[in-house]
This record gives C-alpha cells, structure tokens and sequence, in this order.
C-alpha cells in the first residue's frame, strides 16, 4: 500500500494547501485527494513539481507499507 505523506512535509515546510496547489499548479480539491490517501494515481510531472516546491524526494512524500 503506497502512503502519501504530503501533509508531512506540509508542515515542515510551513506552508498551506492553497500556497502548494497554487504553485504547483493544481486545484485544492486535487491537492486534499493526494493528502487523504483517497487518490489512485500522481502524474509525474505532479510529483515532479512537488518535489520542487517542497524541496524535497519523492521518498520524502511517499512510502511503502506492506498489507497485511
């Protein structure tokens, strides 16, 4: 199970859901998907872009987590 610990870096970055949807370009609806684990799937250039204004990985913003 892939988990997404965007609200993680979130707040390490001290920055709002609307500053990271508005800079990296996608609604605020999309951006609470991502952050509730409630998505399927992140384009690339999605994460990409995360990455960048986090200033981070993307293992910084996903993990793994084996079903049991």
């Amino acid at each position: 199970m892939i988990i997404v610990n965007l609200d993680v870096m979130m707040a390490k970055r001290k920055i709002s859901s609307q500053e990271l949807a508005e800079k990296v370009g996608i609604t605020s609806a999309n951006l609470s998907i991502l952050k509730t684990n409630k998505g399927k799937a992140i384009r690339f250039s999605t994460l990409d872009k995360l990455c960048e204004v986090l200033n981070c990985t993307p293992g910084d913003i996903l993990a793994y987590e084996k079903r049991e």
